[in-house]
């Protein structure tokens, strides 16, 4: 209950942290993206801010043993770059670019419950999936093949 009571205070300051920068405005997004047109650089605090924010917080993780209320840490553990990776990186930009959402204020701003974000949120959804699909069928194709 204490662990479900912090993921939840977490979240909500998330989600209002990303409300108060303006992360959950699409348009606002589109014009920081905007290099060449109305260029609006005030997002690049809320990206400075997050990095001196995880900056600080691995740096304090690589001394603890265990995260504070238990579990375990889950780190990445590869190390390369492949196309995988590029891939979605290229997938999630032209989705930010487009939608003006990345998942975290997507998923804060269906509150709103405007058609446009529950709409950006679905294909969000089903881009998940089918990846997840994709990879069960490539794993079980692969096994198969052994």
């Amino acid at each position: 209950m204490k662990h479900s009571f912090v993921a939840l205070l977490v979240g909500l300051l998330f989600g209002l942290g990303l409300t108060v920068s303006g992360m959950t405005q699409p348009l606002k997004v589109i014009s920081f993206l905007d290099f060449f047109g109305e260029w609006d650089p005030s997002l690049a605090f809320v990206m400075v801010g997050a990095i001196a924010v995880h900056f600080i917080a691995y740096r304090f993780q690589k001394h603890q043993t265990s995260p504070l209320l238990g579990g375990d840490f889950s780190l990445p553990s590869k190390k390369n770059i492949d196309w995988k990776l590029l891939a979605g990186a290229l997938i999630f930009g032209v989705g930010w670019g487009l939608g003006g959402y990345c998942p975290g204020p997507a998923l804060a701003s269906l509150v709103s419950l405007q058609l446009e974000v529950v709409v950006f949120v679905a294909a969000m959804t089903a881009g998940m999936f089918l990846q997840t699909r994709l990879e069960k069928i490539k794993t079980t194709k692969s096994q198969l093949g052994d």
